[in-house]
């Protein structure tokens, strides 16, 4: 029975698993999307150019990334992250409940819908103010309806964990900087992605004026999407701005039953023609040129009794926890075949000296 467990335990720690894990610096989405340059397709003619520091260019039902410039490069989002707290809120809000802002909220900073606390809102209503006017004020009253600021933000980082998107760190629900407040191209474009799979998310971004609640009556919104006007096809999402983190944007348009979505992170300005030629090149040479990378899924949904506290997102250069490999994983990846042979020999004489130790044992019991 020793000898058994013995050349068992051999067995298991000699041979290494042929599914280890990726290293801990792989990039989400595959090795070419860890470049900060531009990463293009063979065969086809490259993207055309834009200004943009960072950029996607993805076919959203398969998933493919036709191209990208430094897709992981992280930048503050500005008001694209509004698309994160849709995404987060949504299922947990039920869009008819009445709820009245606090004065925190409707006197928030930038851009805003013109809230007022002398009223109720519907939370639906809310969702539109935040998708289609980029309101600051919406943004902070549904952060207060889902509990505070600090649940949210446990919430928003969770979810963006959910996505594998973790280059995304939510400091504010408005995208409003704040230190250590970061996304990337890829990580909006994961975020768009999972957003227009919800009908309503869809219908808010997708909307181009509606009537607000006012104390009189009612005013009309406008989507601060110009592409919905300029682009055919265009189904949303969602612009942003600040001086700090400068333009970022994510359109998304369908043609022929395909749809293409562009994200692009610190502009320095005017962009809706740049975009229009980056979705006219992703419907171009989509299903024809070989993908850079791919959009992954989301993780799948955990049990409760099995889970844990989200974690903070890992800086930069540092394995996010869903990419750390465990101890044994992280060893078996770093033999080589030199390890493999010292690992044998160093094997091999335990194994010895535990036979002759097992047989000096044996004699010894004879002899007494």
């Amino acid at each position: 029975m020793p000898v058994t467990a013995l050349l068992t335990a051999v067995t298991f720690t000699v041979v290494p698993d042929a599914t280890a894990h990726a290293t801990p610096n792989t990039p989400v989405g595959g090795e070419a999307l860890g470049s900060h340059g531009l990463v293009r397709p063979a065969g086809v003619d490259a993207p055309p150019k834009t200004k943009a520091t960072s950029y996607v260019i993805a076919d959203l039902d398969t998933g493919d990334v036709l191209a990208a410039k430094d897709p992981h490069g992280r930048y503050l989002p500005a008001s694209t992250q509004k698309m994160l707290t849709a995404v987060t809120l949504l299922p947990k809000l039920d869009k008819n409940r009445k709820v009245r802002p606090s004065a925190n909220a409707c006197n928030q900073e930038g851009t805003a819908v013109g809230l007022t606390p002398k009223m109720t809102y519907k939370v639906d209503d809310l969702f539109r103010a935040l998708m289609m006017s980029s309101g600051n004020d919406a943004a902070m009253a549904l952060a207060e309806t889902n509990g505070g600021v600090a649940k949210t933000m446990r919430d928003m980082n969770a979810e963006a964990h959910r996505l594998q998107a973790y280059d995304t760190v939510a400091k504010t629900p408005s995208g409003l900087d704040q230190p250590g407040q970061s996304s990337s191209a890829y990580d909006l474009a994961l975020i768009a992605r999972a957003g227009l799979a919800n009908p309503d998310f869809r219908r808010y971004v997708s909307t181009k004026t509606a009537k607000f609640p006012a104390p009189k009556n009612y005013y009309e919104i406008s989507n601060h999407n110009k592409l919905l006007w300029r682009y055919q096809g265009t189904i949303g999402v969602k612009n942003g701005w600040t001086s700090k983190a400068q333009g970022s944007f994510v359109g998304a348009a369908t043609r022929g039953g395909h749809t293409v979505l562009v994200a692009i992170m610190r502009h320095e300005g005017y962009f809706w023609e740049e975009v229009a030629k980056l979705l006219d090149w992703g419907f171009a040479v989509r299903g024809k040129a070989q993908p850079v990378g791919r959009l992954v899924d989301p993780l799948p949904d955990t049990p409760p009794q099995a889970q844990r506290a989200p974690q903070a997102a890992a800086p930069t250069g540092q394995a996010t926890p869903a990419a750390r490999p465990s101890l044994l994983d992280a060893s078996a990846s770093r033999q080589n075949g030199s390890t493999y042979t010292i690992g044998a020999i160093v094997i091999g004489g335990g194994l010895l000296f535990g036979l002759v130790w097992l047989g000096y044992g044996i004699r010894r019991r004879r002899r007494l």
